[in-house]
């Protein structure tokens, strides 16, 4: 299975959060520079990790973004079902559809792995993934100047 780039940028967006420091206010732009990501991909990212409440962000002077409790304790794997898609492994609907669709023993042990995919991760929270040595690496990245 393929994790979306949408969610590869979203987790690593949260686990350089959650090794900020108390005092420590990053913009979704420094975040950005330092991940090596697009603005506008983290931006999004910032967004729908606000809304999961996972990120709290803060606008004008002195704002910036900060890891909640919430996201600090999040497995990982409830993070990743709630920014990929719902959809099937495979295109089973897509244009055109499948003709073994309504007959499919593919589709089900597909979505039976998926599940089992997305339960490995519940055993792994975003606090542990900033253990050594990724907390100390987060904490290298610096902006390109």
């Amino acid at each position: 299975m393929r994790l979306t780039a949408f969610t590869d940028i979203s987790l690593r967006v949260v686990m350089r959060l959650a090794v900020a420091r108390q005092d420590e206010l990053l913009t979704t732009r420094k975040v950005a520079e330092m991940l090596v990501v697009p603005y506008t991909h983290a931006a999004k990212a910032v967004a729908r990790l606000s809304e999961l409440g996972l990120v709290e962000t803060r606008r004008g002077r002195g704002g910036g973004l900060q890891i909640t409790e919430a996201g600090r304790r999040a497995p990982v794997g409830a993070v990743v079902r709630s920014l990929e898609s719902d959809g099937d492994v495979v295109g089973c609907e897509d244009d055109p559809p499948c003709p073994l669709r309504a007959a499919c023993l593919l589709r089900t042990a597909l979505r039976q792995a998926q599940e089992a995919f997305y339960a490995s991760l519940d055993t792994v929270t975003v606090a542990s993934l900033v253990a050594s040595p990724t907390g100390p690496t987060l904490l290298s990245l610096t902006s390109p100047e």
